[in-house]
């Protein structure tokens, strides 16, 4: 607060200042940008909706809000959405075992209309997020002018968090869905839904950032940050810019106590586009898979893996009887180009494989063992479905953990394979393991890039390691594998 006030009165020392001329001149610059963000009101406000649900939710009996330790990027910081739900990546209550009470809820939202059809029916498209109405029972919408509607979902994707809702009504403007890839960080943009009930409240902002990915928000993510003031009850209104036309979704705040904190989270346009055309004509989306799963290439892993690549994903898991394994895709590869352009992260290139036609044949640019080698992968189709002998321990104690072999009753237990990799049964807080993610149960594939089979092996290669104080290890947790590296 006092920060601004010193922004504010330093402001207007510097107009006091001008000479008249230049005085006039400013002031009616700030007139012309302030008529403008009017102008954009006026012409959007009457697509923008205030949307109420009706419905049933399962909540915790005891009230959690999650705290999270030094794994998760932000701290104690967390993402909040503007609505009620679990946010997929967000560990789950402790008291999440205890019996759940079902009640009604009462909650709302924000939308606007991006598309009407009245061929043969008045038709009019809502597009909102999907946490605001997945477990409506009843949803309403009230437009600016008064008017109440019952609106049916179209169809949801939570693993974007988009959804589209339907009205049977007509005379209602569409929004148009600009191209997001032109917007620039430092452009002026325009949020407008309906925070804590307050109807058709604007705010106004600038581009943050964009293509922020891997945020742990939704499982497919591209966001545009905006500082743009967005609150609960934004969820799902328009984010447009200076012309009015629709370039973000907005979704989450980044927050310490639930409010505005000055950084929001919008889906952009070009990403809603791809999702909404399948939700009208098929009521849910269909997605490329190719079989894989890969992680960020650190500098660690790079070195680990003898080169010096500073962009590109590693593989860390080839599914069987993937179109990666058809390919001949194999664990270890480094992904460093996709049709032609280089790959820049995790979230970028799951987005690009997501949103392509099963069926579709594209070139990877790999690089294994030193050498480059273009690959050409056929996308697949994603679906829901695509894991008595004497007990013996072994500490490692530069690391921090204790492993032991994997008998065939553990292998049952914890669905692998009796012979490949050890597992780890105890991890001593605060070692270089602890500090890397690494906990009870986790098996250890492989050291260095060479499996081992059993405690002997991974000591033996713990041993020969010892020198360079650094480990690559192949590690799998449930279904998923992927690489760690260990230095101390």
């Amino acid at each position: 607060m006092k920060k601004n006030l010193i922004v504010s009165l330093l402001g207007v020392a510097w107009l006091i200042a001008l000479p008249s001329e230049a005085k006039e001149d400013a002031i009616a610059n700030l007139r012309q940008t302030s008529k403008a963000f009017a102008s954009v009101a006026r012409a959007i406000s009457p697509s923008v909706v205030f949307i109420q649900v009706e419905g049933k939710a399962s909540r915790e009996a005891t009230p959690f809000f999650p705290q999270f330790d030094d794994e998760w990027p932000f701290s104690d910081d967390f993402f909040k959405r503007f609505f009620g739900g679990k946010l997929p990546g967000i560990p789950s209550s402790p008291y999440s075992d205890q019996p759940q009470e079902e009640r009604r809820i009462m909650e709302q939202g924000s939308g606007f209309v991006f598309e009407t059809r009245s061929l043969l029916s008045d038709k009019t498209y809502i597009l909102t997020n999907n946490h605001v109405v997945e477990n409506a029972d009843k949803i309403r919408v009230e437009f600016q002018d008064g008017r109440q509607f019952v609106a049916e979902v179209t169809g949801r994707d939570p693993q974007s968090d988009i959804a589209v809702i339907e009205i049977n009504a007509r005379g209602y403007p569409a929004l148009t869905l600009a191209d997001s890839s032109k917007l620039e960080v430092g452009e002026w943009v325009v949020a407008i839904g309906n925070p804590f009930g307050l109807s058709h409240t604007l705010t106004v902002g600038v581009v943050s950032a964009k293509g922020r990915t891997s945020l742990g928000i939704n499982d497919y993510e591209d966001f545009i940050q905006t500082d743009a003031a967005i609150n609960p009850g934004n969820s799902g209104g328009p984010l447009v810019n200076l012309d009015g036309e629709v370039v973000g979704i907005n979704t989450a705040i980044f927050s310490r106590s639930g409010g505005y904190m000055g950084v929001g989270f919008a889906i952009p346009s070009n990403l809603a586009k791809a999702i909404t055309t399948q939700l009208i004509e098929h009521g849910e989306v269909t997605r490329g898979y190719l079989g894989i799963v890969i992680q960020q290439l650190t500098s660690d892993l790079a070195e680990s893996f003898g080169i010096e690549a500073s962009q590109g994903i590693l593989v860390a898991q080839v599914s069987k009887h993937s179109p990666a394994e058809k390919a001949g895709l194999l664990q270890g590869d480094i992904i460093e180009r996709f049709q032609g352009e280089l790959v820049k992260d995790v979230g970028s290139f799951r987005n690009q494989v997501a949103f392509l036609a099963p069926g579709t044949t594209v070139e990877l640019t790999i690089l294994r063992n030193g050498k480059k080698k273009n690959v050409e992968v056929e996308i697949g189709k994603l679906t829901k479905e695509k894991q008595p002998t004497e007990q013996t321990s072994q500490r490692a104690e530069d690391i921090g953990l204790t492993v032991q072999t994997l008998t065939p009753q553990l292998a049952e237990q914890f669905g692998a394979t009796a012979g490949e990799g050890v597992i780890v049964t105890e991890v001593r807080p605060g070692s270089v393991a602890a500090m890397s993610g690494i906990k009870p149960g986790t098996i250890i594939l492989q050291v260095n890039r060479k499996a081992v089979k059993n405690t002997a092996e991974f000591q033996r290669a713990i041993k020969e390691s010892h020198s360079d104080k650094r480990l690559l290890l192949l590690i799998r947790e449930g279904d998923t594998q992927r690489f760690v590296v260990l230095s101390w």
